[in-house]
């Protein structure tokens, strides 16, 4: 627990200005608890309808991570399932985080709308991992975020979400 503790305190002393300025964005219009110096977003694929994959990238210090980026070769999937395919990998990446005692990100982005975000809340609860990150699923084309604790939608028309 107190490495992790450093860990954090490391990440929120490399933030510069403008950075914790756009971070400090995020989690206000966010309504996070905690200032989002870690971020996971993932998001499924397929090969012309076949061969399922899901790919989560990281920012920290609101940059690209990408020593941390992970690709997901599905595994327990049969065919297309973007829900199963969601909840999968995101099991897969916070079963080995917890494993591990790695620090887990202040914000999780899940790349679609409700069905997508209680797919990976699926997985954190069977991880017991409730509470202790904030999930939302941002639906692109509707420009809607989905909120994890009732799956409840709002909706940001015309405007841009900050690093988003």
């Amino acid at each position: 627990m107190e490495l992790k503790k450093k860990k954090t305190l490391l990440l929120e002393a490399q933030v510069s200005a403008d950075d914790e300025r756009a971070l400090r964005m995020i989690q206000e219009q966010l309504s996070l608890p905690n200032l989002p110096i870690h971020i996971e977003c993932f998001d499924n694929s397929n090969f012309q309808g076949s061969y399922p994959v899901s790919a989560m990238v990281c920012f920290k210090n609101g940059k690209p991570s990408k020593k941390d980026y992970r690709h997901f070769n599905v595994k327990m999937v049969e065919g297309i399932n973007d829900f199963a395919t969601m909840t999968e990998a995101v099991f897969r990446r916070y079963k080995r985080l917890k494993e591990e005692q790695l620090p887990l990100p202040q914000l999780v982005i899940i790349d679609g709308g409700k069905g997508q975000l209680s797919a990976a809340m699926k997985a954190i609860d069977e991880l017991q991992l409730q509470g202790k990150m904030t999930l939302v699923g941002l639906a692109k084309n509707e420009e809607e975020l989905f909120f994890q604790e009732t799956v409840s939608r709002s909706s940001y028309p015309g405007i841009a979400l900050p690093l988003i």
